[in-house]
């Protein structure tokens, strides 16, 4: 006999809760009813105290990559599609996935609905793996009737968001990772190279060029202040990712990345792709237009563009059109701003915005390119400087010594 915990209404309407012993769900049910209840929820004891929470533990640990989300909702609209019930095919998305988050989350879902929880919230439950925009494409399908055609449309923006993410990450990783090696070799030279020549230096009484006594105070702050500027750039490290936590730093953070030279222009293509292509299928999908610019507030990927989307919303709650708003807002280009007013006036908004965002896909592509043809100068320009101020920084002393003893 198994023990079951159950949720009963009384023929008054009472809702009663309880423990009982039977064979099965289904025995407890009969017994419920046998006593005059009509069970709105039986469980088994066990299951709750030691599967549930240890489900919804391992929701909480681990990743979720882009390609495995693509690849879950993929197979979750086909089966959708095919007709099978929403339980059995969690159940067999859960036995599919390889990713322990993934399947732990699956496995709360199915909990979850099985207790009444419908698909839209058993989604929101997990919004570091679902995002906004997930869920409330979810939403607009359940309440259209039309989840496979939103899930088509979900997943060509997840795979589109994974594609310029990857593109910008592939631009901006060279440039790192030779920044983060001329950074480790300045501090070898530094460290090691300059105080085989301090003592000389110092000891020939020569006058020192401006390269060289920089040099000399860098190495003496480092080998006299060393554990002063380690605590403090400790501390630095941990204020600033403090601060980036805030709303306050976000902001910041995304304000000086739209004003970097070459940088921000290319973000902000990649933010006017971004909203012009999420938009679109949101109208299309049913969404309203305010929904949606909530929905963008939090998906578009910047606090600065996004703050400027809350104004636009602010104006669109008074009863204004979309395109009079967007004029005045920063960031939105005149092309954005005029394809919507054209949509707004004709009723195509979802096609116009679709052009916009397949124009800024091909700007977006444009500006990767031109910055990665530009960094290799740029990279070669920052190496020469340093080779060189060592160089000045060593031998013009050197060159002072040598005629000094001629």
């Amino acid at each position: 006999m198994t023990q079951f915990h159950y949720k009963a209404l009384e023929g008054s309407g009472k809702t009663v809760r309880g423990t009982l012993e039977a064979e099965s769900v289904d025995a407890a049910g009969q017994q419920l009813m046998l006593r005059g209840f009509i069970p709105t929820r039986i469980y088994e004891a066990m299951q709750v105290s030691t599967g549930v929470s240890f489900a919804r533990l391992g929701a909480r640990i681990g990743t979720v990559r882009a390609q495995e989300l693509i690849l879950f909702t993929k197979q979750l609209r086909t089966m959708i599609r095919a007709g099978i019930p929403m339980l059995t095919l969690l159940e067999v998305l859960e036995r599919q996935a390889d990713n322990p988050r993934l399947r732990s989350i699956v496995s709360v879902m199915i909990r979850d609905i099985r207790e009444g929880a419908s698909l839209t919230d058993a989604f929101r439950k997990h919004p570091r793996v679902f995002s906004n925009l997930y869920c409330s494409m979810v939403q607009a399908g359940e309440a259209s009737g039309a989840l496979p055609v939103v899930l088509d449309r979900l997943i060509y923006i997840i795979e589109h968001e994974n594609k310029v993410r990857s593109d910008i990450k592939s631009a901006l990783q060279y440039p790192i990772i030779v920044i983060l090696f001329l950074g480790i070799a300045f501090f070898i030279l530094l460290t090691f190279v300059i105080p085989k020549f301090v003592s000389i230096f110092t000891t020939s009484g020569l006058k020192l060029p401006l390269p060289t006594r920089i040099c000399i105070n860098l190495y003496h702050a480092i080998s006299n202040f060393w554990p002063v500027l380690i605590i403090g750039f400790a501390l630095g490290i941990v204020s600033l990712g403090l601060f980036m936590r805030t709303e306050a730093g976000r902001f910041l953070r995304d304000r000086l990345v739209l004003a970097l030279p070459l940088v921000g222009p290319m973000f902000v293509k990649g933010a006017m792709a971004r909203f012009a292509a999420i938009f679109a299928i949101l109208q299309s999908s049913g969404v309203a237009v305010l929904d949606s610019m909530r929905i963008l507030v939090g998906t578009i990927g910047n606090r600065a563009i996004g703050r400027e989307l809350e104004k636009i919303r602010e104006h669109l709650q008074e009863g204004r059109g979309i395109a009079a708003p967007l004029k005045t807002a920063r960031f939105f280009t005149p092309m954005v701003t005029g394809m919507v007013a054209v949509g707004e006036e004709s009723g195509n908004l979802d096609e116009m915005l679709r052009e916009v965002a397949s124009h800024y896909d091909a700007e977006l592509e444009y500006a990767v390119k031109k910055l990665s043809d530009a960094i290799g100068p740029i990279l070669v320009i920052g190496l020469a400087a340093v080779v060189g101020f060592f160089a000045l920084a060593i031998f013009l002393p050197m060159w002072d010594l040598t005629r000094m003893v001629r």
